[in-house]
């Protein structure tokens, strides 16, 4: 089922639309074999295909769309609606795409992809790609099973990027306002800010794929009822499980967690204001933090330090000199503030959202250390829906973000440092360093390893410097389960947000 501008009215809702006012949903209640439950923690403010409107909605879209490339349960990237691809000169890449089909009944061929690439860098188009896509040089379509990208400059990256869930191939026969995917499951009925019932697609690619006979994903963003729901039966699954609740989780034998470090916590700036656009001020605000209590007060000491950019220390790329760049120092912050020409401090505000735990804990923690170096902080933690609205739209002095990399490769972290791209709620406002960018740009496009390493290793030591994000903490990111469900995987690492590709797979027995 196609998800029309109506409906995308529906779901981009008001605050209230966002937050469930309940206690128990009996409608909600997983008894039959095969009908899966999820707990969301957030009613999604839209699923459009290409937009980024955090994690929620990207399960969601993982549900229902599919890209030309994907990730195994393993995080190995994989063939999805292509069956390969290869580079083709210096800068093309070659797709042979599998025979597939959309849930609108038409086949999948090179045309569709010709047109989700040109929507996704058109000039209106504000999805999270648009800028990357709006490099290609061609978009050529040989034959219906083939498509060449050829871009304007050499990118290695690209098969990573067209396994996004934020890349998905939409048929280019949706009815306008509409969003016809590939995905293992359909649309079928939403109630508005509460849930979204899908329904089996017949004819995925994947054979024998989707297992289940019917998915409902509801909303509880109150995280304590969501593990309450679980732990009564109202669902099988939740995401998001709040950090308090494992070890009660890991001890009930009814119940399995299933949790990766892979996301984290970070601070993002609007570089348009004052004193912001002063790197002196973004270092101070890093070096001003102290983080063992943010991992204590926030998450229940599931989780480590973030004091340089969120590389994981088993990745090739991990850059061991840099693990104290933004550590704890009080009189370096005050000594930077000074510099900055602000002896006694400031008062600005802090953008959040009461809707995480997560984000208002860390929010609350940030306020208190920086009012130990002078910076006065008015905390705004409106719902979900809104900080996302607010953040994407730079109306904030500094943000709390939380999430992971668009890939366990260097190059996922463009999102965050890289100011040259659209704006979004993820990266600091107006804020470019473009020797950063120029470094990005050189690392997508080599394909040498060893000289990867040295380029990334240049930009993690410019972003110590510049602060264009400040790393907070790593994170445990948790899935929670019922015993009777089977097949469905909290992926490794950056891509533990794509988990929702495991539904194909799911089961309830």
């Amino acid at each position: 089922m196609a998800l029309s501008v109506s409906r995308r009215t529906l779901l981009a809702g008001t605050a209230a639309s966002a937050v469930l006012p309940f206690v128990h949903l009996p409608e909600a209640r997983a008894a039959k074999p095969g009908y899966l439950t999820f707990g969301l923690s957030s009613f999604p403010p839209t699923i459009a295909p290409w937009a980024n409107t955090g994690t929620a909605a990207g399960t969601v879209k993982l549900m229902i769309y599919r890209g030309l490339t994907s990730y195994g349960p393993d995080g190995a990237l994989r063939p999805e609606l292509a069956e390969s691809w290869r580079q083709v000169g210096a800068t093309g890449w070659e797709f042979k795409l599998r025979d597939a089909t959309f849930h609108n009944g038409q086949k999948f061929t090179s045309a569709d992809v010709k047109w989700t690439l040109e929507q996704v860098a058109a000039d209106s188009s504000t999805a999270h790609f648009r800028n990357q896509f709006r490099d290609a040089e061609a978009i050529e379509t040989p034959d219906d099973r083939t498509v060449r990208i050829i871009m304007k400059s050499p990118v290695s990256m690209l098969p990573e990027w067209m396994a996004s869930y934020h890349m998905p191939i939409i048929s280019r026969s949706s009815a306008r306002g509409t969003f016809v995917g590939a995905g293992p499951f359909m649309i079928k009925s939403q109630e508005r800010g509460v849930a979204i019932e899908l329904e089996p697609f017949a004819n995925f690619h994947r054979k024998g794929l989707p297992k289940l006979k019917g998915l409902r994903a509801v909303a509880y963003a109150d995280e304590n009822l969501r593990v309450a729901a679980l732990r009564s039966g109202d669902v099988d699954l939740i995401e998001y499980v709040p950090w308090q609740a494992m070890d009660a989780i890991t001890k009930d034998p009814a119940l399995s967690l299933d949790s990766v470090d892979g996301a984290f916590m970070f601070l993002v700036f609007n570089g348009t204001r004052a004193p912001f656009n002063d790197p002196r001020v973004r270092k101070a605000v890093a070096h001003a933090i102290k983080r063992d209590e943010l991992v204590k007060a926030a998450f229940f000491g599931r989780g480590s330090a973030l004091q340089q950019l969120p590389i994981a220390e088993s990745a090739p790329f991990y850059n061991r000199e840099f693990k104290d760049g933004w550590r704890y120092d009080a009189a370096l912050a005050k000594k930077l503030l000074a510099e900055a020409g602000h002896p006694n401090g400031f008062s600005c505000s802090l953008l959040s959202t009461a809707q995480y735990g997560m984000h208002k804990d860390t929010a609350e923690v940030v306020q208190q250390h920086l009012a130990a170096v002078g910076i006065k902080v008015e905390l705004n933690m409106p719902d979900w829906a809104t900080r996302v609205a607010l953040g994407n739209k730079g109306q904030y002095d500094m943000a709390v973000m939380g999430t992971a990399a668009d890939s366990n490769d260097p190059d996922g972290l463009a999102s965050f440092i890289d100011g040259s791209l659209s704006p979004s709620y993820v990266r600091s406002a107006g804020l470019s360093v473009p020797r950063i960018t120029e470094l990005l740009a050189k690392g997508r496009a080599e394909f040498d390893q060893a000289k990867r390493r040295d380029i990334y290793r240049e930009v993690e030591r410019l972003a110590i410097q510049e602060a264009p994000m400040v790393g907070l903490t790593w994170r445990s990111q948790g899935y929670a389960m019922r015993k009777q469900v089977s097949g469905f995987k909290n992926m490794p690492g950056a891509l533990t947000f794509y988990s929702g590709m495991t539904f194909e797979t799911a089961d309830v027995s």
